[in-house]
């Protein structure tokens, strides 16, 4: 994993988590801002695939388990999907919270899977 890309993954994420958190816990219900902000984590979750695909054969793999970073990958890759459906499906201000508790699932993700890439080989 890049580091410079994962800390700004992880800031976005968590912004996007207090963004939408705030938002449900004043009453408002999911609107273009909460969904198309975690949609954008989404998109740098599919970017962190790729560079994760690439990084092995340009001589950074990862020190822990491969298996077990590629499970986070995907595991956080699918909770955003999951959760703008929800919120598409259940308009209330609960669903912003909901997009905001995934965002922060995301970032908590985030942080272990560059754990699992630098620091267990160590």
């Amino acid at each position: 994993m890049i580091l410079p890309f994962t800390l700004v993954q992880l800031a976005l994420a968590c912004l996007v988590g207090l963004v939408c958190v705030v938002l449900g816990l004043i009453g408002r219900k999911p609107n273009d801002v909460t969904v198309l902000a975690l949609g954008v984590v989404e998109v740098l979750l599919l970017a962190q695939i790729v560079a994760a695909i690439l990084a092995p054969g340009l001589g950074n793999p990862p020190s822990g388990s491969p298996l077990e970073f590629w499970l986070y990958l995907v595991s956080a890759a699918i909770i955003p999907p999951l959760a703008i459906v929800w919120a598409l499906v259940e308009r209330t201000r609960w669903s912003n919270v909901v997009l905001g508790a995934a965002a922060f699932a995301v970032a908590v993700m985030l942080w272990r899977m560059e754990q699992i890439w630098t620091v267990q080989g160590m």
